[in-house]
């Protein structure tokens, strides 16, 4: 694994986790649509990560490196939560039903809270894995030199 390796790592979670967190912005943005171009209230979304496999990992490596060896991860799809909405009693609101309730995005604040806490959390992890990886590169410049 080369230095560049680091790099990209690195930046393929911080691209990952980015975002993440606009997902995390648009549910609570739209956390009151009872309306989608789809029908129904809006639904959930949460991106879907994979590991992003080496496209070239050198012949004489063994099995057991080659296995160990990722390259970061990459966003394979951004699923829609399948659970129910949450119906609210409120039969003055124009998508009100027949016994007053209103289908609400299935969408729990607390949680979409924690989630971006998480992403932070993750996301700041990523940049310093970033500036240890340049700060030993800038250390090895500096040997050179010497």
């Amino acid at each position: 694994m080369s230095l560049f390796d680091s790099f990209n790592i690195s930046a393929s979670g911080l691209t990952a986790q980015r975002l993440r967190m606009d997902i995390i912005s648009n549910n609570i943005a739209n956390v009151n649509t009872t309306r989608t171009p789809e029908g129904g209230p809006y639904k959930r979304q949460m991106p879907v990560f994979a590991e992003r496999k080496p496209k070239f990992v050198l012949p004489k490596a063994s099995d057991d490196i080659r296995s160990r060896i990722g390259q970061g991860v990459k966003v394979v799809g951004i699923k829609k939560d399948t659970s129910p909405p949450k119906l609210v009693y409120n039969p003055e609101h124009p998508d009100a039903n027949e016994d007053g309730y209103v289908a609400m995005p299935n969408i729990d604040l607390v949680s979409e809270m924690v989630d971006m806490i998480e992403a932070t959390r993750a996301y700041e992890a990523n940049v310093t894995a970033l500036n240890s990886t340049k700060n030993m590169a800038m250390k090895a410049l500096e040997i050179g030199r010497g």
